[in-house]
């Protein structure tokens, strides 16, 4: 008679991994660790006939096909469906989620790989390159708070997007802002009257 752990094991849907292959702010193994609880295996990689482009008025990246160019990046091994559904939920309804093949840089091993590529190829707002130290250096910090905040969203039964989420805390800064401006003037007109 089989043990009930090999029947419980036996039952159980096969465990689904997934390789995903990152450009952007998913290379800092800080905002990894905040998505993933946790950091996956990963190998230096390569994205050949895609180009990363900076977008205007964001502080993340986009990938789109180009012919000959290629996008450095890496990619993380082993991501389970859930956090597949965590990486979907963060790149929200912006990027679309595509099986590339990538190689890998240590080895030349090529290998398929899930993707996040920009979902409107006629953009305006694509420009040049994005830089990755210059990301961290600039951003990085920022980034980092808003992704905590989204993954406290996300744990909410009423989760916000990415997107979602990014604005609320714009929204939230610029009220903070305004408000600091009108106490600076309620306490000069006090000032000035007094």
């Amino acid at each position: 008679m089989a043990s009930s752990s090999s029947i419980a094991s036996s039952s159980s849907p096969p465990l689904s991994l997934h390789n995903v292959f990152v450009y952007g702010s998913l290379l800092a193994d800080e905002v990894v660790h905040v998505l993933l609880n946790r950091l996956p295996p990963s190998s230096h990689a390569s994205l050949n006939g895609y180009h990363r482009f900076s977008i205007k008025g964001r502080v993340y990246p986009a990938i789109l096909p180009v012919e000959s160019k290629k996008v450095t990046g890496k990619v993380l091994m082993g991501i389970t469906d859930p956090e597949l559904v965590v990486l979907d939920t963060f790149e929200d309804v912006e990027y679309l989620r595509r099986t590339v093949e990538i190689s890998l840089i240590d080895s030349s091993e090529t290998l398929l790989a899930d993707t996040y590529v920009w979902g409107n190829q006629d953009d305006p707002d694509l420009y040049g390159d994005w830089d990755f130290e210059e990301w961290k250096r600039l951003h990085m910090k920022d980034f980092l708070a808003m992704t905590k905040g989204f993954m406290e969203e996300l744990e909410q039964p009423e989760s916000k997007t990415r997107v979602a989420t990014e604005s609320r805390q714009s929204i939230a800064y610029t009220e903070d802002v305004q408000h600091q401006k009108a106490a600076d003037l309620c306490a000069a007109s006090h000032a000035v009257a007094g």
